[in-house]
């Protein structure tokens, strides 16, 4: 398995390796030991899973605030997404800054984005379903988001992204500078 890191610190992505044949292909998904090398030892307590129809669906931005922070390992099982996540802990050097990861069935590529950082994407093939792990149970009161197109992010999403799409908790969402600070850099670097 590759693991390919970004210049903002935390996230992570695994690209399997396939052993292929005849038959098809066979991969292991998830090391527990490479994980925790690379990203911390987490534990996953529950997996979520969500289908979207449409091209262009824009899911996001999400995260859970303390204490029922959520670390996620994303994957896409089929169709494709523009999977998305933004550095939101007070005085990182990489704040607001944000990277992506294309992810379809046939790249096998899981993304990680660990506490401290919003998640979003966008489909860019119908019938899309994305399955990912968490390290905490949902908690509708550390449920919180911002703007998927909040101008001081300046996330270059696809042009097929369709605003239409969003969800009214979605298109409620605040600019990440009107959102008051829940995670903090120093305290989880020191964590890690």
């Amino acid at each position: 398995m590759i693991v390919k890191t970004y210049e903002i610190s935390g996230p992570c992505a695994f690209v399997p390796s396939r052993i292929a044949d005849t038959r098809g292909w066979f991969a292991e998904t998830f090391r527990h030991d490479l994980f925790a090398r690379h990203c911390g030892d987490a534990a996953f307590v529950q997996d979520n899973e969500s289908c979207s129809l449409a091209v262009g669906t824009v899911r996001g931005l999400h995260y859970q605030r303390p204490p029922h922070a959520q670390g996620k390992l994303v994957r896409c099982t089929a169709g494709a997404i523009m999977d998305v996540a933004v550095d939101i802990r007070a005085g990182s050097p990489t704040y607001g800054h944000w990277i992506a990861e294309t992810l379809t069935p046939d790249n096998g590529t899981q993304l990680w984005i660990p506490p401290g950082f919003a998640h979003g994407f966008c489909t860019l093939l119908p019938d899309t379903v994305v399955a990912y792990k968490v390290t905490d149970y949902y908690c509708a009161e550390c449920d919180l988001g911002m703007r998927w197109n909040d101008p001081a992010l300046a996330i270059a999403w696809p042009d097929l992204a369709n605003p239409a799409s969003l969800s009214p908790k979605d298109r409620a969402q605040p600019l990440l500078c009107e959102r008051p600070a829940h995670f903090f850099f120093e305290e989880l670097a020191a964590c890690a």
